[in-house]
């Protein structure tokens, strides 16, 4: 009944545009099969309401109107011109290009049909002809002819379009969810999310009760990974047909959504305004280098507002192996104002304001293998590795953007390993910014450093070879505050307010999967296990809405608020011992209600026990009496036949 209708819907716009059916063989409109076989995704309700783009098979065909109406002497030319235009953005089937003539006049109607190649995954033609009508909608040919590009699956839509207008229906304002509510916990806990199977949670960290809290959990919320926004307002999740980031006041749900088929990285810009999406797609000949795709995405619009395409040795310029080194986009300048990326000698420096190249050009820099920008101010950071067998140093140069005025340079010597570990302060008594040096560490079994958010404390951590081995050292007092292990620990993070460290085995390690959360001076707070454990990462906090005044106000009466929390504590402690109590008397009732009804059976088969002794009343041993008694047994009996003498 569906085919009908579609096909009813398909006729009755042909009839409208004049359009001769017979000059078009639907039958050669193939929907290819899919990567997933026919298996529907656990997380499908996430693009529910873009189904019917994708089962009705024309998600390959656009229509693009306002196009010159020109004779038969020019429709070859005019042709030429609207397929290398297309051509630019994805290949045009065979016979793919169809303009309809007026059969009386011989001339063009003002529009034409464009059909894509199929690629072999559906989901990825979609974003093919959607890149067309996001492209080339409003194109101006010339002053008289400006395209207008729509799907052709749109037209069962624009047909429920009623003939008349109406007033639109007036709908009430609701306000919505509060998405930094959880930043207003009394208890001024943090979240973390984890991902274990095919679960995924979002926790309190209840270090007090010395236990996670459970927020909310989902299955198959994800196919592949999660990520917190900079700021902590959104979680994302990723799938096949794209991004979707969640959120909520109380719970979490699907707020945007962000359609780029096989994506396998996502990033934000610091200030959550932009989302960056990148997939790599397996070429037709297998001597071409994978076909990169990157999208720009406005958080809140979700509409494309730049994307970068090509091989993958373009975007491989200072990765290893020949991969690309993510985040490719990388952002700064504050408000995130401007983004850049590197090239094979140069870096290309873009404004979001028009999203184009600052100056309309990159800035060439002969073998720059990385860059950075200054976390405060508009300054790139340059590095240009050692050439020439040392004959041209290693330098580092400072940039100012947008001016792309060179404000420092400097040579650097090429490195060198060492098991030496020393630690600096930039902290003098005249704050003239020069570096001095604290201390020297030698002979720690440590391969990574993870610092506080605060600054003060490190985690001097063994990982992989060393086996989990933990050091928590204070930097300003210069003294080792606990050493401990978590045995086969991948991953440690700090939480945003530096106050608890979280550490995890993954899956990656069959055994003992799971996490540990500590407080910041090394006390094992509590521990949980997961089985096929792949993720942990904390939520992060926005910055700070106090005032230096305010931070300074709270300082001067720091006592006073201490007295509260530390009553609040105390409590904590109190329940916590309470509890324990009630722990222990519990397990103790249940030993004596065990004894007991073991007494209970004991008295029970005391019959039974006093037949089986032959009359015996009692079972303990010192009332036993010994006694003698003589048992014949006939051990063998054989026979044997005599002689007798006469």
């Amino acid at each position: 009944m569906g085919d009908v209708m579609v096909m009813n819907a398909i006729e009755a716009t042909a009839s409208r545009r004049g359009i001769d059916q017979s000059q078009i063989n639907l039958d050669s409109i193939r929907l290819q099969p899919g990567d997933n076989f026919g298996i529907i995704s656990d997380d499908e309700d996430v693009y529910e309401d873009d189904q019917l783009e994708f089962d009705s098979g024309f998600g390959n065909i656009i229509m693009v109107d306002n196009l010159p109406i020109v004779s038969e002497e020019k429709f070859e030319k005019l042709e030429g011109v609207i397929r290398k235009i297309y051509s630019q953005i994805g290949v045009i089937k065979d016979d793919g290009l169809w303009m309809p003539v007026d059969p009386q006049t011989h001339k063009t109607l003002g529009y034409c049909f464009i059909e894509f190649n199929t690629p072999q995954v559906n989901i990825f033609i979609l974003s093919l002809s959607e890149l067309a009508k996001e492209k080339t909608n409003g194109y101006k040919l010339d002053k008289a002819h400006i395209f207008a590009v729509n799907m052709f699956d749109n037209f069962d839509r624009f047909m429920k379009v009623p003939d008349e207008w109406g007033p639109p229906e007036f709908k009430p304002y609701t306000p919505g969810d509060n998405l930094q509510q959880w930043l207003t916990d009394e208890k001024a806990r943090d979240q973390f999310v984890i991902r274990a199977g095919s679960d995924t949670e979002v926790l309190w960290n209840d270090a007090r009760h010395l236990k996670p809290e459970p927020v909310y959990k989902r299955t198959y919320w994800t196919e592949s990974f999660v990520q917190w926004t900079p700021l902590g307002t959104y979680l994302a999740t990723v799938h096949r047909q794209g991004a979707a980031v969640w959120g909520g006041a109380d719970t979490f749900n699907r707020l945007m959504r962000y359609a780029h088929p096989q994506v396998k990285l996502i990033d934000f810009s610091p200030g959550e305004k932009y989302l960056v999406t990148y997939s790599s797609h397996e070429p037709s000949n297998p001597r071409d280098a994978n076909r990169v795709i990157i999208n720009i995405f406005d958080v809140r619009t979700c509409k494309v507002m730049r994307d970068f395409r090509g091989s993958a040795d373009e975007f491989a310029v200072g990765g290893t192996g020949g991969v690309a080194s993510w985040p490719i986009v990388r952002w700064g300048g504050g408000k995130d104002k401007y983004f850049a990326k590197l090239g094979k000698n140069m870096i290309s420096v873009y404004e979001t304001e028009t999203f184009s190249l600052i100056d309309k050009k990159s800035l060439k820099v002969e073998n720059v293998m990385d860059f950075n920008w200054s976390p405060t101010d508009p300054i790139l950071s340059l590095y240009v590795p050692e050439l020439g067998g040392g004959n041209q140093p290693a330098r580092v140069s400072l940039i100012q953007i947008p001016g792309k005025e060179e404000l420092r340079q400097k040579g650097a010597q090429a490195g060198y390993q060492s098991s030496l570990l020393s630690f600096y302060s930039m902290r003098t008594a005249h704050n003239t910014g020069w570096v001095s040096k604290l201390t020297t560490l030698k002979g720690k079994q440590a391969n990574a450093l993870f610092w506080s958010p605060s600054g003060r404390f490190i985690v001097l951590a063994g990982l992989k070879g060393f086996n989990g081995q933990l050091e928590f050292y204070n930097v300003d007092e210069l003294e080792t505050m606990a050493t401990a292990e978590h045995f086969m620990a991948t991953d440690i993070e700090w939480d945003p307010t530096g106050r608890y460290v979280a550490t995890a085995v993954t899956s990656v390690h069959e055994m003992e999967n799971g996490f540990n959360v500590w407080s910041f001076n090394g006390k094992l707070l509590y521990r949980t296990l997961k089985d096929r454990f792949f993720q942990f990462l904390w939520r992060p906090r926005s910055p700070s809405f106090l005032t230096p005044e305010d931070e300074e106000e709270i300082a001067k009466n720091l006592k006073i608020y201490s007295k509260k929390y530390e009553a609040e504590d105390q409590d904590v402690s109190m329940l916590l011992s309470e509890q324990e109590r009630e722990k222990r008397k519990m397990l103790k009732d249940e030993w004596e209600k065990w004894v007991n009804e073991w007494k209970l059976l004991h008295e029970e088969e005391k019959l039974e026990r006093h037949g089986l002794r032959d009359g015996e009343a009692s079972g303990e041993e010192e009332e036993y009496e010994a006694k003698d008694i003589e048992v014949e047994e006939v051990l063998e009996v054989t026979e044997e036949v005599l002689p007798f003498d006469d």
